[in-house]
């Protein structure tokens, strides 16, 4: 009895084997296993992933075609811009209004443009070697350019000049390289002549500004106590040269590097306000 549970075993056990070999030699035929490559990566990515080319125009809308309910702010802020003085008198401590620089409220492409600002701020202020906002940096301006006090971050003011600022860089993508942005020197191999730039200033600059830089009713102070103080960027010879080359006279710009560099050395050596940064209330 024994034996023959024995032998069956041993034939169940062969036939299993004789099958499972079967089995595998028609599988074999018709299943190949082809070696699987992983893809190399590209030694240069495509440009499409590593860059986004952001096109950005020159487009700033209008001060009243703001929405009605930011519109009042709005049209404050573009107000302070153009006459500082009567706008906000208790911050603004000399004859110079934010135009001045920045023309028709900052709205002009040419004329160190303010369009875009709102997208662009925080940045990295070397200045201050450190990121600044929007409200620092119009601050800077107030105490500098404008040698008065800066505004209280919450005041009325100062909210219109943030809402302005944003206003006017509608659509502008944040932090979108925007060329018109800045006021940027050029390099010269020049050397200043601050004797050479006074004659300048007597020939091309003098019927706007006035004799003595004290400014008239088309040209602002470019010296005196009511001109911008020693801490502002224009009180810095490359700043003027820059400015005064690429833009003046206004709408006509013509001075050449060489005159705009010694004009600079004119102006920026005579007597100015001294920058003292203030607290406000």
């Amino acid at each position: 009895m024994k034996k023959n549970n024995i032998l069956s075993t041993l034939v169940i056990i062969l036939l299993s084997a004789i099958v499972g070999a079967a089995l595998s030699l028609i599988f074999s035929k018709s299943i190949r296993f082809s070696k699987v490559e992983t893809p190399k990566p590209s030694a240069t990515p495509s440009a499409s992933v590593t860059e986004k080319t952001v096109s950005v125009s020159f487009n700033p809308p209008q001060p009243q075609e703001a929405p009605p309910d930011i519109r009042d702010a709005v049209m404050l802020g573009y107000n302070i811009m153009m006459d500082t003085p009567k706008y906000a008198p208790q911050y603004a401590g000399n004859k110079m209004k934010c135009r001045n620089c920045h023309f028709e409220a900052g709205r002009m492409k040419d004329g160190v443009s303010l369009v875009g600002v709102g997208a662009a701020y925080p940045r990295y202020r070397e200045r201050h070697r450190d990121s600044v906002n929007l409200v620092m940096r119009t601050n800077d301006c107030f105490e500098r350019s404008m040698n008065g006090r800066p505004l209280p971050s919450n005041s009325k003011e100062m909210n219109a000049i943030i809402t302005y600022l944003h206003w006017i860089s509608k659509g502008l993508p944040i932090y979108a390289d925007i060329p018109w942005l800045g006021l940027k020197p050029f390099e010269s191999a020049h050397q200043p002549s601050p004797i050479k730039g006074k004659e300048v200033y007597v020939q091309k600059c003098a019927a706007c500004h006035g004799d003595n830089g004290q400014g008239t009713p088309i040209g602002p102070p470019l010296w005196g106590k009511d001109s911008f103080n020693d801490g502002a960027s224009m009180a810095q010879l490359v700043y003027f040269a820059a400015f005064t080359h690429k833009f003046m006279p206004q709408g006509n710009p013509q001075l050449t590097e060489e005159e705009s560099i010694d004009v600079a050395a004119f102006a920026t050596r005579q007597p100015r306000p001294h920058f003292v940064a203030k607290k406000g209330k």
